[in-house]
């Protein structure tokens, strides 16, 4: 049995910008899954899609935006915690074996194969 992984809110950040911060979501192509690919500052929605556009949807089908206010975060880490790690990586730290335990597993073993996601 696949212990779950236990998430906390996480609490928001400023990010040293006083500008508003839109998260940005985007889909390829018509048949495909929105993702998230990242954030950018504007002070309104039509800012905010020309800054996505240039930075992340140059030919994607369809560009969301949320302000990131609005966005509640769960993680099994905090947001300085993940920087933190993300400085290291770029350290050159060959160390890793990828055997973090702290890391969520992307496949459970009782979804192994399975076709399609459930909601709970």
């Amino acid at each position: 049995m696949v212990e779950k992984a236990r998430r906390s809110a996480v609490e928001s950040d400023e990010r040293g910008n006083p500008t508003r911060q839109w998260e940005v979501f985007v889909r390829d192509e018509e048949d495909d899954p929105m993702r998230h690919v990242g954030s950018v500052a504007a002070a309104s929605g039509t800012e905010a899609h020309e800054h996505a556009s240039r930075l992340f949807g140059w030919y994607a089908a369809d560009i969301w935006l949320c302000p990131a206010d609005a966005v509640e975060r769960f993680s099994t880490r905090g947001l300085a915690e993940t920087a933190e790690e993300r400085e290291d990586e770029g350290a050159g730290n060959d160390d890793d074996d990828g055997d973090d335990e702290s890391e969520e597993p992307r496949v459970y073993k009782e979804t192994a194969g399975a076709s399609e996601v459930n909601s709970l």
